[in-house]
Parts: C-alpha cells; structure tokens; sequence
C-alpha cells in the first residue's frame, strides 16, 4: 500500500510517505516555505497545507498522487466537541461558532483542499486519523519494539490531550485519555507566554530557565496539578500572575521569573511520572514509547528514565505535531494491512547528489575544496577553534539536529556558548548539546545511554565538568546525542579526529539555523546562512567552504 500520511492542523504541517509498511520520506513544510513551524504570521492559520512536503515526499518515491492508495490526515473532525469554553478553550481565540465552522470545513471540505494540493488525487481517498491516535502510531509503530506501553501528551487534539494504552504486535489498546480543558501542554504554553516567550513554540525556552530558578511555588501547583486513579489529571485555574510578573518579550529575565519555570517544570515532571506509573501498574511492559510536543522535554524524560518503573523509553524523534503526518500514515497503512518496518533512522529528509552540490557551490560562485579526508579537514577547524556548519545527507525529520543540518563547535572552550549563541541569535541562557560516540558516553555522562535524537538530559561526570565547558548546562547537565558509527561512519571519523587534536570525545552540536528561521534544508539555505552568519568552516557533502581570509 502507498499511503501519504498529512498534518495540517494547529501547527507543524508535515507530510510523510510510507510504501508497503516501509518509510520512504518525511519533512516538514517549513523546510521548504522558510517560515518556523509552517505558519503563516496570523492566527490560527488552520488551513497551511504541506503541498511542497507532500509534493517532495510523492517525488521521493517515484509516485504519483493517483497511484495513492490513501492519504491519512491526522485530526478527524467528527471528534470535535459541540462548541463550548471546553471546545474554544487555548485555540487563539477562536469563537465557538468559528470553532463549529472549522469542524464542518474539516469534515466536508479537507478532502477538496487536498485534492487541488495533489493534481490527481481522489477526494475519496482521505481517511482522518484521530489526532492522538496519530501521535500514538509515530511511536508505537516507528519504535524498535512491537509491544509496549503508550503515551501521549500535548496540548490538545480534538477533544483531549493525553492517550495512554498499549500495543502489541501493532495492535493499540486505549486504556485512558483525559478530555480537555485539562491539559499540561496548555499549560507549559501559557507559562511560556507568561515569560514573554511565543506560546506554542518557544516551551523549550522555559525548560531551559527552569534550571536557572528553584521550584518554590510548587506547594500551589501540587494542589492545582493532579493525577487522577483512572489515569489521567485535571488542572485548575491558576492565578500566574500572583506567581510571577509577566514579562515582556523585550524584558530581562530575572530570578522570579525562573522560579517559576522551575516550579511548573518540576510538577510536570511529577505529574508524568505518575501518568507512567499508573501505565505500568496496568501494563507491567518494560517498555515505554512516547510522543505528542510534551514528549520533547527530555527532562521530563530524564525522570521517567530514571525514576519510573518501565526499563526502556522510546521517543519518536518527531514527536510534536510534525509526527503526526507519520503516525497517520502507519496507522492507516497497518489498518490496510501492511506491517510497520520501524524507524530505522530521523533522517527522512531532502539530500543531493555531490554533482548537484557541486554545481550550487559553482553558481554561487564561492571557493571550495574538495579534502582527501573531510573528516579531517573539519576537526583541524574545529580544534582550532572555529565553527563548522555541517551538511550532510539527508535532513532530519524534527526539531533536533542530530549531524545532518548542524553547527558544531570545540566543546572545550566555554565561550563557545555564547558565541554559538551569538551567531544564531539565541538567549544567552540556552545551552548547546554535546555529541559522542556511543561507546564512549557512559565515560563522560551519567543517563540513558543509547541516546541517539536528544531527547534525554544526562548528568556530566564530575572530572568532565571543566573538560567540557560548552555543553554544560548551569545544573551540570547536558542534551546529549549518541552516534553509532555504524549509522554514521563519517561523524564517527570526525569525532576521533577531534580527540586526537583535544584530547576530548566530544563535538558541541546545535542546529544550522538562526533565531526565528528553521534549518537549513537545501544547499541554497546552507549557503545564505554561512554567507551571513560568523562561521568559519562550511562542510557540505564532500566539499569544504572557508570563510574568506581563515587558514587552509
């Protein structure tokens, strides 16, 4: 079966094609419209199909939208509630009459909007996937393991904004979910506006702050965030401002204000831990697959990992909204009768061959080299200090840069931090992320280890501590991406020949991007974004691009 998986909805829109159970190609349409998270700059821009996504993805496979066999969309309009506060509640605004109007828009014309997407297409062929559901699917299904635990968690999806159940052998039982207005993820979005960050996409920011404050207000949140015995949790009004000040996009952060991220964070924490516990009491599985935006704070997963009674967790690495399109696909493919090869790698994306880079590189008109060992050519650069941009392969499905699309710097010298920082316009409290071969993580981090997309924190070893300023966070934590090199022999030869010249395993990683920009995706982005920004060292494909007057 070829079944193109779709999500157009809230934020994110994504597509992702998957061809007799296999994944062939996922991206994200910001990749390709430029435009972070895939909005247009008004509100609630429901109707940001991913054309050029889905486009790419059909082209990927050598298919044409009439030989689909299905196209899944991950929200089912039937599910909406009767417009309410509980329906309008945390959706920009939206009246219950606008609400009822999206509804009857989803149910009677998506298939429409799709078909004018996909020259070709049958209308008939559009199949809605729940929301959650969809979640679920890009974990149980994209994981190594057939039967496990389930659990999702966001902001909101039709009606509710946690699924817990279990799969086995590609089969979900729902064991519970918790109806809105109830909502973490809602939550974690008005605190982040409350800091002055963008509500729905800047929550890692507050993750970050947390680690700067102490969780003093977490009496209150204590009594105002439960877990319920059926599984799920309510959460109360909370007066934010009797917490914190607000503050101003344009304000300094200060010591209040991270307190409160520390006390929300620290309670989402425990609240998550008790939504697996009680999982697992129901489930006894050992292990545990997540997805759903609240399953990319990795420190939250730090404490299940460590605290809570299943043995592994598995994260899909495109676990916000962007997965959906995925899980909608596999879903829709295994009610069809295919089996789910897995996920065998996040690289899903966009890659070129070296003649095409190369003629990129020639109609820029910038000097390049072609090094007998690129590997080598870049950890020269890097241990003398300078930034390398990294373009390999094919790009990455999710937010994580994971050495496909990435940045990196010497992790021995602290002031790198704010200079990674600097150049991609960041806030100075935001860590980077160190990158190590597998076998030699557990040496310098304490944590779950594999830990290959970044989506667990771990504690750095003490005599590591001064080693490795870069990527220490001020908690003495660290983000940390294992690389396998059978996955990845050349970042592989690149972290030895780093060593060899540092004396340390470890390379900072962070994404080749600037502040309000996504990744880079094609060789033009690299190449605007080398050109305007003070790296030193662009390696793309087999070819080497020096700043202008660096060292050869």
């Amino acid at each position: 079966m070829r079944v193109l998986g779709i999500n157009a909805i809230f934020h994110d829109p994504a597509a992702a094609l998957v061809v007799d159970g296999e994944i062939v190609a996922a991206a994200e349409e910001e990749r390709f419209s430029r435009r972070k998270h895939g909005k247009a700059p008004v509100p609630f821009a429901a109707w940001e199909l991913p054309e050029r996504s889905a486009a790419w993805c059909l082209a990927a496979g050598g298919i044409a939208a009439e030989e689909l066999d299905a196209v899944a969309y991950s929200y089912d309009p039937s599910l909406v509630p009767e417009p309410g506060p509980a329906a309008a509640d945390g959706d920009g605004g939206l009246t219950a009459d606008g609400w009822e109007g999206l509804r009857t828009l989803y149910a009677r014309r998506a298939p429409q909007f799709l078909k004018a997407a996909l020259p070709g297409l049958e209308p008939d062929k559009v199949r809605f996937v729940p929301h959650h559901v969809a979640h679920a699917a890009s974990a149980y299904l994209a994981a190594p393991n057939r039967t496990s635990s389930v659990l999702v968690l966001d902001g909101r999806g039709e009606q509710a904004s946690h699924l817990a159940g279990r799969s086995v052998d590609g089969q979900l039982e729902i064991l519970a979910a918790q109806q809105l207005p109830h909502s973490l993820g809602l939550l974690y979005e008005d605190v982040t506006a409350h800091l002055g960050f963008r509500r729905s996409s800047d929550e890692y920011k507050v993750m970050a702050l947390a680690a700067y404050g102490e969780p003093v207000w977490l009496p209150e949140l204590r009594e105002a965030i439960r877990a319920t015995p059926e599984g799920g949790f309510t959460v109360a009004p909370i007066d934010l401002e009797a917490l914190a000040k607000p503050r101003r996009r344009d304000e300094r952060w200060t010591s209040e204000h991270a307190d409160l991220a520390a006390s929300v964070q620290r309670r989402l924490e425990e609240v998550v831990l008790d939504l697996a516990t009680w999982l697992h009491a129901r489930t006894g599985d050992r292990d545990l697959t997540m997805a759903g935006g609240v399953a990319l704070n990795c420190v939250a997963n730090s404490v299940l990992a460590e605290r809570s009674p299943f043995e592994r967790i598995w994260v899909q690495p495109a676990a916000g909204d962007s997965g959906t399109a995925l899980g909608a696909a596999l879903h829709l493919a295994g009610d069809l009768g295919d089996r789910s090869s897995g996920m065998a790698s996040p690289a899903l994306g966009r890659s070129w061959a070296e003649a095409d880079l190369e003629e990129r590189l020639r109609v820029a008109k910038v000097a390049y080299e072609r090094p007998a060992d690129l590997a080598e050519a870049a950890a020269a650069v890097l241990a003398d200090n300078g930034v390398v941009a990294w373009f390999q392969g094919r790009s990455e499905y999710g937010p994580r840069a994971l050495g496909h699309r990435s940045l990196l710097a010497n992790a021995t010298r602290a002031e790198n931090l704010a200079l990674l920082n600097d150049i991609k316009g960041r806030e100075q409290f935001r860590p980077v992320a160190p990158m190590v071969l597998v076998e030699r993580a557990a040496e310098v981090f304490d944590g779950p280890i594999p830990s290959p997309y970044m989506l667990f924190t771990h504690r750095v070893r003490g005599p590591w501590l001064d080693r490795i300023p870069a990527v220490v966070h001020v908690d003495g934590s660290a983000r940390i991406q294992t690389v396998d090199r059978a996955d990845e022999p050349l970042l592989a030869r690149l972290l030895e020949a780093v060593e060899r010249r540092t004396g340390v395993p470890v390379v900072v990683n962070t994404s080749f991007n600037t502040a309000g920009r996504p990744m880079v995706d094609d060789p033009r982005d690299a190449l605007e974004c080398f050109g305007a920004s003070p790296i030193d060292a662009l390696a793309i494909g087999p070819f080497l691009v020096r700043r202008s007057g660096a060292d050869g």
